[in-house]
């Protein structure tokens, strides 16, 4: 009885603990209460480049109005969890890295990767063998070598490794790094080219699955930490440059078949990997064939996705990820690239570019994204190099004859976000009263909200921030960005 007796009391002694823990996490709920709102800004026609602009309070908040403009933020009503933000290193961006003095390269790298000087990326994407964004196509093995016996990543030691691993240093030790491939050896595919779409044969799933372990195992040795691979690159494009085309039915069978098991037979489970990796328009459809056949969909962490879907003359398809994610939720939602296509130095300030990430990352993550990466990190004076001139914007260039850096608008609107929103944060629920602004909110792991609002209009902006019976009103100049951290 005496240890009965015991027993019942420790489990009551437990279960007071687990209630006082379960009470005490919501006495910690959020609350404006004494809190002070911090508001940077950066705008267009101003110096104003994520700029502290005001320090603000909360007052009583009544009923608003039509006339009023507001952004709702409710921090009870919580969604997806943040992974973080990043972007390429490609190889031309690690070339044109490499030609910047000592000075410019700490510089740059700051922009980036440190928290306090930069922007605070967190996530790193990078190719598997060569994409249009190198100097030339080139592979890891001879030609016809099936068995992988010629594998070596000797190419990427010249530049792309040294620059990742000073970008992993700069970031604090850690980046969420996840590779891609952009077309198999041209020995393993139909038309017999890198190049201009094909397909990978069947006789070669094998030896291109083992080649991802291969590629894993290697950047690991390098001390590169992988987190996870995509099947494919733009698998539903005939490029001009590296591509691979691969129907839904293809990728679900690679996938269940041959990447997923092989992953794991070579102790590489822990890899993410992320199905599609193409534009927004038929990721529906891709995630449909997928996710319904439960063999391949145990080995697939989430879709990812690009903005390129405009290319019709179309509007972005927003709603196709909110789609994916009503009817999957338990797959993640991972932009994996988007740049400014068509380069033209004159247009280096071009001030709606910047818009343009504005509204899609607001978008993305309002509709359950996790993470966001942006293409190259680095272009030169020419959007290059790129060996089929399919120049583009990155958001910092350097101009290589000056060997001066130069920032562009998008560089600091994607600051709005992954400078303040860190990893783990918690979206939580934020709705605007008028189509003038656009505004998403993250509760940060530090108790911090940061709630990003963009004007996309002509005009200065006067609205109200209001959390439950709280409010601030807050000017905000035309075209311009903001992120209030309370």
């Amino acid at each position: 009885m005496k240890k009965n007796g015991f027993i019942i009391t420790c489990l009551c002694f437990s279960l007071a603990v687990v209630s006082q823990q379960k009470n005490q996490k919501q006495q910690q709920a959020f609350t404006t209460n004494n809190k002070k709102i911090t508001v940077y800004t950066t705008a267009d026609n101003t110096k104003l480049r994520l700029t502290p602009t005001d320090n603000l309070s909360f007052t009583a908040s009544k009923q608003p109005v039509e006339t009023e403009i507001s952004v709702f933020v409710e921090p009870s009503k919580k969604f997806q969890t943040f992974m973080g933000i990043g972007g390429a290193v490609t190889d031309a961006s690690a070339e044109i890295f490499a030609k910047l003095s000592k000075e410019k390269q700490a510089e740059f790298l700051n922009a980036y990767y440190d928290t306090q000087k930069g922007i605070g990326y967190t996530l790193l994407r990078t190719t598997i063998q060569s994409s249009d964004f190198s100097s030339a196509s080139y592979s890891y093995i001879q030609e016809g070598d099936k068995n992988l016996k010629t594998f070596s990543i000797e190419h990427d030691r010249q530049y792309r490794i040294p620059l990742i691993k000073q970008a992993i240093k700069t970031a604090g030790g850690k980046l969420v790094t996840y590779a891609t491939p952009w077309s198999p050896n041209a020995f393993m595919k139909s038309n017999k080219s890198v190049l201009k779409g094909g397909t990978l044969l069947p006789e070669f799933y094998q030896p291109w699955a083992n080649f991802y372990a291969k590629f894993i195992k290697a950047y690991e040795k390098e001390g590169i930490p992988i987190w996870g691979t995509s099947v494919q690159n733009e698998p539903m494009a005939t490029q001009t440059w590296e591509s691979c085309l691969y129907t839904a039915e293809d990728e679900r069978d690679f996938l269940k078949n041959y990447l997923g098991p092989t992953l794991k037979k070579e102790g590489l489970e822990k890899i993410k990997i992320i199905a599609w990796d193409h534009n927004r328009d038929l990721m529906v459809q891709r995630a449909n064939v997928i996710f319904s056949d439960p063999e391949a969909s145990k080995y697939v962490w989430g879709i990812g996705f690009h903005w390129y879907e405009t290319w019709t003359g179309a509007q972005p398809m927003f709603d196709n990820v909110a789609r994916v994610h009503e009817a999957y939720p338990d797959k993640n939602l991972m932009f994996t690239e988007g740049c400014i296509e068509r380069f033209d130095a004159a247009k280096y300030q071009f001030w709606a570019n910047a818009e343009r990430y504005g509204t899609s990352m607001i978008n993305d993550f309002n509709n359950g994204t996790v993470a966001w990466t942006d293409w190259n990190i680095l272009l030169d004076q020419f959007g290059g190099p790129n060996h089929v001139g399919n120049f583009c914007f990155a958001p910092i260039h350097a101009d290589t004859t000056t060997g001066e850096l130069i920032y562009t608008p998008s560089y600091y609107y994607i600051g709005h976000f992954s400078k303040f929103i860190r990893p783990n944060a918690i979206r939580v629920s934020t709705a605007v009263s008028r189509s003038y602004l656009q505004s998403t909110s993250f509760l940060n792991t530090d108790g911090k909200m940061s709630t990003v609002v963009m004007n996309h209009t002509d005009n200065e902006i006067t609205y109200n921030l209001i959390i439950a019976t709280q409010k601030t009103v807050v000017k905000i100049p035309a075209h311009a960005i903001q992120t209030l951290v309370y």
